[in-house]
């Protein structure tokens, strides 16, 4: 029970744990005979969202197995930590990186992009997903080998992938993972609409803290694709899940100079 109750010491009876935790099952509640807050679990169904640890002001929700809390000095008022110009940019400069040096990034790079991930939002609060970071180059190019002779399988997919194995050949680049020097795996065993949803949030985490890094990412929707055909290829890296979403990752060899364009999109004010 990772939510263990609250520290008296500390709490002044806000009432914000009592306010905001969502269940149904409402584990926080008032204590009419000593005018406290308390917090009751007995089946064990908290989903351990951590709301109350969130708006608890005065870090009185005592927890365990949940990793550590934090705050920073502008957590209270966010545009002053970003402004939406600067947010706006980023998210829009960022680009699929299809060009990579070949240097491997450091490992303490890369355990920060996986920091950022685990932060990313999933259905229920259910964080069921784990993460592969694939190196070696023998095991990528295996992965890419066998994701290609699955589409070459498909008479429809073949001449595709013919003119794609042409194209990336010219300038000695492997089709699926354009010789990243890394490939990240994102994998669930919940095989349901919103793991979907979870793993596409997670990526977007990941590509997100990498381009802050000065990292260059790319969405390989290839490998989802391929897993769903084909299952047995999960052997060729021993990987384990149902749902599987997948990028690169690498210290770009491209430059770009502006923003491309971007249609906008019919809006209902209802």
């Amino acid at each position: 029970m990772p939510i263990l109750g609250i520290d008296y010491d500390k709490c002044i009876t806000c009432k914000n744990c009592l306010e905001i935790c969502t269940s149904p099952e409402a584990f926080f509640k008032m204590d009419s005979k000593d005018e406290k807050v308390i917090f009751e679990d007995p089946n064990k169904q908290c989903i351990q969202c951590g709301q109350c640890i969130a708006q608890c002001p005065e870090n009185a929700i005592l927890h365990e197995g949940m990793g550590e809390s934090f705050t920073f000095i502008k957590i209270k008022n966010l545009p002053d930590l970003i402004d939406y110009e600067t947010l706006f940019n980023f998210l829009a400069v960022n680009r699929s990186t299809r060009f990579y040096k070949p240097d491997k990034v450091p490992e303490d790079i890369l355990e920060k992009v996986i920091g950022a991930m685990e932060y990313a939002p999933t259905a229920a609060n259910m964080r069921s997903e784990n993460f592969y970071i694939i190196s070696d180059t023998d095991k990528i190019n295996a992965l890419s080998k066998a994701i290609i002779e699955e589409f070459m399988k498909d008479p429809s997919e073949k001449e595709h992938w013919n003119e794609r194995i042409e194209q990336y050949g010219k300038t000695n680049r492997d089709p699926v993972f354009y010789n990243a020097p890394h490939v990240v795996l994102v994998t669930s065993n919940f095989n349901m609409m919103m793991e979907g949803f979870n793993v596409g949030n997670i990526i977007t985490y990941g590509r997100l803290a990498a381009q802050a890094l000065g990292l260059g990412t790319s969405w390989i929707g290839y490998v989802t694709i391929a897993l769903e055909k084909n299952p047995e290829i999960k052997k060729v890296i021993k990987l384990r899940g149902t749902v599987v979403g997948a990028f690169t990752l690498g210290y770009p060899d491209v430059y770009y100079y502006r923003v491309p364009p971007r249609s906008s999109k019919k809006v209902k004010f209802l």
